[in-house]
């Protein structure tokens, strides 16, 4: 594949523009431009960030940052890039099990430190640098198992889901200090006991018998949750050996 086929933000994301580029040197390098976006979007959230904010964090015109990224859809993979950075490092001594919930773990807390990261519109699998290495990573933890290459994606890619939703749901009140948190989850059981009649709702009224956390604010749940899908892959595994 020529390198000319690769939108010209990967071509910068991966290093393959401006390796024989004449001319001065730039002022900054793309990577730049998505810590600044990040920052922007740390601080208000996705819809504070716009090509002329990111373009005045930087201290240049709109026009110049237009050099780097051509569109909004091209910053955002810029700041998916650097907001991920490189997953961690996994011993190959570890079990499959310990090695993707490691990586399932870090990519949770990426997502708690950049919750805009959720609102980003995904149309397309990812082709920037560190994005590929979190690829690698999920897979590699299948690498000893008998699934097939097609079923190491599509496990990774479930463990995937099951961590952007679990986070998606809770994120925002996991930003809220743990006094509010429990508040807020004490006042929707009360609702919640109100509305919900044993005779029309008995599954939901078992639920409230015993001790319950509707605000998913405990990170046991999140490792339960996880839990039981691994041991649905384990299944599979089972079946393959």
């Amino acid at each position: 594949m020529e390198e000319s086929e690769l939108p010209r933000v990967l071509q910068q994301l991966w290093g393959f523009e401006g390796r024989s580029r004449p001319g001065p040197k730039p002022a900054f390098q793309v990577g730049d431009i998505g810590r600044a976006a990040i920052k922007l979007a740390d601080a208000g959230g996705l819809s504070a960030v716009s090509m002329s904010k990111v373009a005045a964090e930087l201290g240049v015109t709109t026009m110049a940052l237009y050099r780097y990224v051509e569109a909004k859809d091209d910053l955002y993979i810029v700041m998916l890039d650097e907001a991920f950075g490189l997953p961690p490092d996994v011993s190959d001594a570890e079990d499959w099990q310990d090695r993707i919930t490691t990586w399932a773990e870090a990519f949770r807390s990426a997502l708690q430190a950049h919750p805009w990261i959720l609102q980003v519109p995904v149309f397309e699998p990812p082709l920037s640098p560190n994005q590929l290495v979190w690829m690698e990573e999920g897979l590699r933890a299948f690498e000893d198992t008998p699934l097939t290459p097609s079923d190491r994606l599509s496990a990774m890619l479930l463990v995937n889901i099951y961590v952007r939703g679990t986070t998606g749901l809770s994120v925002n009140m996991l930003n809220l200090p743990p006094q509010e948190a429990a508040a807020a989850g004490e006042r929707y059981a009360r609702r919640l006991r109100m509305l919900a009649t044993p005779e029309r709702f008995p599954a939901i009224k078992a639920t409230l018998d015993g001790p319950q956390d509707f605000i998913d604010n405990d990170p046991t749940e999140f490792h339960f949750g996880l839990t039981t899908v691994l041991d649905g892959i384990q299944t599979l595994i089972s079946r393959r050996t």
